[in-house]
């Protein structure tokens, strides 16, 4: 006897809560045809506002979104949500590019200048005299800055 109690006021409230749900969708579908019917015939929407409208319409689903949107078609406004999370997940932000890193304009032209000083010098040992200072680069680093170990254009 006493369960039946609660269960008719737990019926009750989520009853009036759902009236109150009905009444306010009413109240946003009629103030969104309204404002519809003032506005231009495309809105340009900007990056935050396309990711609320496919994060909420994701929630919503495909048949609600039918009814419901009106600024975009439900197939645009889902394929907003997939770059969204595409976006998320493409790890662009911690990739790290192939190749080793470019030599810096100083060591290419400490290399070009030893080269031309000395002309006996092969790739080997312009690489031991580079790292002294403390610039480690490879031999063939140093063969692509300088051609050969006879190095003289621009002389």
């Amino acid at each position: 006897m006493r369960n039946s109690r609660w269960v008719r006021l737990l019926a009750y409230v989520t009853g009036s809560v759902n009236q109150e749900l009905l009444l306010r969708n009413e109240y946003l579908a009629a103030e969104k045809s309204d404002l519809k019917a003032k506005l231009p015939a495309r809105l340009c929407l900007g990056d935050p506002e396309r990711a609320t409208l496919a994060e909420i319409g994701k929630r919503l689903g495909r048949k609600a979104l039918r009814e419901v949107a009106c600024v975009a078609k439900p197939d645009t406004i889902l394929a907003w949500y997939r770059r969204l999370v595409a976006q998320k997940f493409d790890g662009s932000k911690h990739r790290q590019y192939p190749g080793r890193p470019p030599v810096s304009s100083d060591v290419e032209t400490l290399v070009i200048r030893m080269a031309r000083a000395n002309s006996g010098w092969g790739y080997d040992r312009i690489v031991g005299a580079l790292a002294n200072p403390g610039h480690h680069v490879s031999d063939q680093t140093v063969g692509n800055i300088a051609p050969s170990p006879w190095y003289r254009s621009g002389s």
